[in-house]
């Protein structure tokens, strides 16, 4: 009869393990990003990060960056986060928590709502554009061009834009005034589009209509060129969720995953944390003027314009949020934003032989860091995704190491600067466990 008693006892005791096993690992417990409590503990080495200090102030005084603020993530564990210099030529001290332009690190997170979308059945990655934003309908490829007054003439596409090869800028779209191609810079300029953002009232529909009836320079899925793709996702975002697309970012990625300070337009009370856009001239560092877009657009102007291409500003551990929900399979803080399979299918080759880069594939969110790309050293592991933004800002994240590295700065202008590559390859040669 004891027996008995012990063996039901012991039943019941393995069933609450397996039942609390099974709820850990739908919730993990561990999967917020905090602070470690030592470097030792989270498998870096304390010296080796001391390197990325003189690496850093070695770069400032050399006047290669004004200033920058790092940040190192290891097993969900911050490491390592720091600032360096100045935030603003009138010499105020960079603070790590200060607000940064991420611009093309805005992509990456369009991505993920577009992806949100699509694991709730509204569309497939194949689906035209068309079918969802009409003006998209029967596209038209450039084929001759006058470069004296930037007329053009077309020849019909004979295939659609799919949301696939938006993500993966595959479409044939442009990027206007920072394309590579010189038509495309004087066409898009004369049309009057938007490439990063603006303090004009004018809104991401108008833009993107716009967009739409103008030609592309390369057939859909047949070149891979740098585009505004995110940008009309972004307006895609709007017409199947129904909400703006700030609103759907802060409600369903930001609010969630706690990036309190992600945003586009920051409050009148952050404006002092906005990190100034800065360029060298006659040897030093002087603010960056308004060309054909104003720096000052997060807390000026019309505050109307979402880009989801350029357009948001943040934190460098707001971001580590973001990648760390991709480290963990799709989840941060008990939020499951995408599922395991989804975030697999993220980070997969979708653009093939198109990117053209031999050390990396191209996912529907990243860059992803190939076999080839791991043999070349000091950019991680396969499998490794990264991206940057146009004032001078990388990341990326190691699945295999459980590793984030994020260095943010704010220039314009060919300064020397190599502290993206130095940063992440010290980064990885810290790694200790």
């Amino acid at each position: 009869m004891l027996q008995k008693i012990f063996n039901s006892q012991k039943y019941v005791v393995i069933m609450l393990l397996l039942v609390t096993t099974l709820v850990s690992a739908q919730n993990p417990s561990n999967s917020a990003l905090t602070s470690a409590a030592s470097v030792a503990e989270a498998g870096m080495s304390e010296s080796r990060l001391d390197k990325i200090d003189q690496m850093l102030k070695e770069a400032i005084a050399e006047k290669e960056i004004p200033g920058a603020v790092a940040l190192i993530a290891k097993d969900g564990k911050i490491v390592y986060h720091k600032s360096f210099g100045t935030a603003n030529a009138e010499g105020s001290e960079l603070q790590k928590d200060d607000i940064f332009r991420i611009a093309s690190q805005t992509k990456a997170i369009t991505s993920t709502a577009v992806m949100m979308l699509w694991e709730e059945g509204k569309f497939r990655l194949d689906d035209p554009i068309s079918k969802y934003i009409p003006e998209f309908k029967d596209p038209q490829v450039i084929e001759t061009f006058n470069e004296k007054d930037s007329t053009y003439t077309t020849k019909p596409a004979g295939k659609e834009i799919t949301i696939r090869q938006l993500l993966t800028h595959t479409s044939g779209l442009g990027y206007g005034r920072i394309d590579s191609d010189e038509k495309i810079r004087k066409i898009y300029a004369k049309a009057g589009i938007v490439d990063l953002f603006t303090t004009d009232n004018v809104s991401i529909e108008e833009n993107v209509k716009k967009l739409a009836e103008l030609p592309l320079y390369a057939m859909p899925g047949e070149e891979w060129h740098y585009s505004e793709g995110l940008d009309v996702l972004g307006y895609f975002v709007e017409k199947i969720s129904g909400q703006a697309f700030d609103h759907f970012l802060k409600e369903r990625i930001f609010e969630p995953l706690g990036m309190d300070d992600t945003q586009f337009y920051i409050s009148e009370e952050d404006e002092d944390r906005l990190v100034a856009v800065q360029h060298k001239k006659n040897g030093e560092w002087q603010n960056f003027p308004i060309t054909f877009y104003d720096p000052d657009y997060p807390f000026k102007g019309a505050k109307e314009f979402f880009s989801g291409g350029a357009g948001l500003t943040s934190t460098a551990e707001d971001y580590a949020r973001f990648l760390q929900l991709y480290l963990n399979g799709g989840e941060l803080n008990g939020n499951r934003i995408l599922s395991r399979t989804t975030v697999d299918l993220i980070l997969k080759n979708h653009a093939k032989e198109l990117f053209g880069d031999p050390n990396k594939d191209h996912g529907l969110a990243f860059s992803v860091l190939n076999e080839e790309g791991a043999r070349t050293g000091g950019l991680g592991s396969e499998g490794t995704f990264d991206w940057g933004g146009y004032f001078n800002t990388q990341y990326f994240a190691d699945p295999e190491e459980d590793v984030i590295g994020i260095i943010l700065k704010q220039t314009q202008g060919d300064t020397g600067d190599e502290t993206g590559w130095k940063f992440r390859q010290m980064v990885m040669a810290s790694i200790s466990d």
